[in-house]
């Protein structure tokens, strides 16, 4: 049996003997098996990032947050609403304080972005791989694509996409988290670190991108511009010279962290000076007098991380250094309404998202042939093979 599939269902609430049943559910849909927990405890502030991973508020790291008050926001600080909130969006969660308990918090502030929007140059169906502005971008069992793209990987042939990812520095690839067509982009953008910088061309790269700043002011360039320093790049979505991209603005693209008691990160190590200070998805972590499970830290690991928030740096009080097994299993939660039920086809819709059941689907408070427009359900599971479409493990009605 699989262990980290058992622990996913027994933490989904199904219970010792059928969390063991519904493990061999959980391979099959993803390949895996997922691990996690969270310490005990909580405080009057809380930061927590990473990919949404489920919706009846938003669900980040395994904590629901409350959004119903929050202030939604792009990186550039321009308001949002909880539409721009989608399954496998990177996000930035300020909240108040978070109760392990229930797994609950309050959400005061939730900033979202992606790392690349540009067109697709080349797909690789066999490696799960594509190729957009020269930055190669991994598919993962867990990662989402939006439902305006058909036919899996091979549909992003062609493509003008957005991708919300996490850099592996040890493979130098993105690893998507969700993928989204954006033919009506009017820019192109880029994240990553500068490197082969020509101050006197006015010309850099990230990846195998070569890009021209030349129209950039030198006030208007992040502080110390430099190689390795981590940017966030707009682009002309048309190049004026052949295998060059003309950046519109340059900016900082290290995330934003203000002051928390209490902060949480998963996410891929994409940098590391030493076993005890890297980078978690571009932010800062000092884990000098953090305990270590796992370990030791280095660049393209999974980790998890808690501790607290202090002038942009993440101070870890537990590092865990995550296995293969470990981050194979992403569970995905709803809470909603279900919309669209077709009894005969075993689906519905919730949260904009397509569910689809079987006979071995386990139902609590009702039965299959209750699921029809309008009733409250809970609904736990993994993305099927189209990575769009949500196979149902658990389905439970709500008051």
């Amino acid at each position: 049996m699989n262990k980290p599939g058992f622990e996913q269902a027994r933490r989904w609430g199904l219970g010792g003997a059928l969390a063991a049943l519904l493990t061999a559910a959980l391979v099959a849909a993803c390949g895996g098996g997922g691990s996690g927990g969270s310490v005990a405890g909580g405080s009057a502030s809380a930061f927590a990032t990473g990919p949404i991973s489920g919706f009846g508020s938003v669900i980040v790291d395994g904590v629901r947050f409350d959004d119903s008050s929050a202030q939604i926001e792009n990186e550039d600080g321009v308001r949002g609403s909880s539409a721009d909130l989608k399954l496998g969006t990177m996000v930035e969660v300020e909240s108040e304080r978070i109760d392990d308990n229930s797994g609950r918090a309050k959400a005061t502030r939730i900033r979202f972005g992606s790392e690349i929007v540009g067109p697709v140059e080349k797909v690789d169906a066999t490696l799960n791989t594509f190729v957009v502005l020269g930055q190669t971008v991994e598919v993962k069992p867990e990662t989402v694509f939006d439902d305006s793209i058909t036919g899996g990987i091979g549909g992003l042939d062609g493509l003008v996409v957005e991708v919300h990812a996490q850099f592996n520095a040890a493979t130098g690839h993105y690893v998507a988290t969700r993928i989204e067509a954006e033919p009506g982009a009017t820019f192109y953008k880029l994240r990553g670190l500068v490197s082969a910088l020509n101050t006197t061309g006015k010309t850099f790269k990230i990846g195998d991108a070569l890009i021209s700043y030349a129209a950039v002011a030198d006030a208007d360039l992040p502080a110390n511009f430099a190689d390795g320093q981590r940017v966030r790049v707009r682009l002309k979505t048309t190049q004026t010279t052949v295998g060059t991209w003309d950046a519109v603005t340059v900016r900082s693209g290290v995330r934003r962290v203000e002051d928390h008691d209490d902060a949480r990160l998963r996410g891929t190590v994409n940098a590391a000076t030493d076993n005890t200070h890297f980078q978690v998805n571009g932010i800062p972590v000092d884990a000098s007098t953090a305990r270590i499970d796992n370990g030791p830290v280095s660049e393209g690991a999974r980790v998890e991380v808690r501790g607290s928030a202090k002038d942009g740096t993440i101070i870890a009080t537990r590092v865990t250094v995550l296995g293969a097994d470990d981050d194979a299993v992403r569970g995905v939660e709803l809470h909603g309404t279900i919309a669209s039920a077709s009894l005969t086809e075993k689906s519905f819709v919730l949260r904009g998202i397509k569910v689809t059941y079987t006979e071995t689907t386990v139902i609590r408070r009702g039965t299959a042939a209750q699921l029809v427009d309008g009733a409250k359900v809970e609904v736990k599971g993994v993305l099927s093979s189209d990575r769009s479409t949500l196979a149902a493990v658990l389905i439970q009605f709500e008051d």
